[in-house]
């Protein structure tokens, strides 16, 4: 398996708060950090899988079960492992 790095941008989530973090951790996100910046709620990923859209998928789906909803994927491109 392959280490992927991306971030997901959380849609209307606002401040990240305590409750928000520990939610998103127990329903699987806990190779990701929560972070907000400029009120805007993201969590970047180090996920392994066996492929990107493969580790994309299952970090939304982690994502969802927690409650929340996904804007978007943002991914760097010197990110891509070679």
């Amino acid at each position: 398996m392959t280490k992927y790095e991306f971030t997901l941008i959380l849609k209307d989530a606002g401040e990240l708060t305590e409750e928000m973090a520990d939610a998103l951790f127990e329903a699987g996100c806990d190779d990701g950090t929560p972070g907000t910046c400029n009120g805007v709620g993201s969590i970047d990923f180090h996920r392994q899988a066996d492929s990107l859209e493969g580790a994309i998928r299952s970090a939304i789906a982690n994502v969802k079960s927690a409650g929340y909803d996904v804007e978007r994927v943002e991914i760097e491109a010197d990110a891509m492992p070679q």
